[in-house]
């Protein structure tokens, strides 16, 4: 599985573009516990994140709010960046996605 670098991941996030529903692990968790972020246009806090230390998820006025907020056992989500593990986006599988997001015709 290929691995998606936090730059450009996070420009993707921030400009709210083809990146809802985006399904990821941390590596370092034995039991590779799913969780859940995305971005809804149209929301008073569009970004955000469930399955996290806040029960019922989280929403976040903006993308940095979200990958900086300490929600994974008081961790952010940059902090634990290197162990990310992201199985899908918008419903297809991570290299799927990225190769409809380098798609040009």
């Amino acid at each position: 599985m290929m691995e998606l670098n936090f730059d450009y991941f996070f420009r993707q996030l921030k400009a709210g573009l083809n990146i809802d529903e985006t399904r990821f692990y941390f590596r370092d968790d034995p039991e590779e516990e799913e969780h859940y972020l995305g971005y809804c246009r149209g929301y008073p806090k569009p970004y955000w994140i469930g399955y996290c230390d806040i029960k019922d998820g989280a929403d976040f006025w903006t993308a940095e709010e979200l990958v900086n907020a300490p929600i994974f056992n008081g961790k952010s989500l940059k902090d634990k960046w290197e162990y990310v593990c992201i199985c899908g986006i918008e419903g297809l599988p991570l290299d799927d996605w990225f190769e409809c997001m380098n798609h040009v015709d």
